[in-house]
């Protein structure tokens, strides 16, 4: 099976030796997303709300580029770096997964990079 690369510019560049995403037969999976907007470079910092809107955001840019959708997606990985951010990270995301929603996993942990609040990863299907 062809592992094939995605790259695209309305995400943020990864910031080591990774990634924004790799796809493999009919499934996608993106390296986690923290909240760096594309166009500045700069992370959004003490809004968990935007915060979370530019991951998800980032996250469509990666999808879009690999030829899928979140209707699509089938796992996500969600870090926290306060998990008392849940319920507003979780209003966010409902958003976007309005309808048969992924398989979800949620963790706080001690730091993320760059001391980002959020980082989430999902695995999409390629239609």
């Amino acid at each position: 099976m062809e592992k094939i690369i995605i790259n695209t510019q309305n995400a943020p560049s990864a910031i080591g030796p990774y990634s924004q995403g790799v796809k493999v037969g009919n499934l996608v999976f993106t390296s986690g997303q923290i909240p760096i907007d594309p166009k500045t470079g700069e992370l959004v910092t003490g809004d968990i709300e935007k915060a979370a809107e530019q991951v998800m955001q980032n996250l469509k840019a990666i999808l879009e580029e690999a030829g899928t959708k979140f209707e699509n997606v089938i796992k996500t990985t969600v870090l926290l770096s306060d998990i008392n951010d849940f319920g507003k990270v979780n209003e966010i995301y409902g958003k976007y997964f309005v309808s048969e929603q992924p398989a979800r996993s949620c963790f706080q942990v001690g730091k993320l990079p760059k001391d980002a609040l959020l980082e989430i990863e999902v695995i999409a299907i390629v239609e």
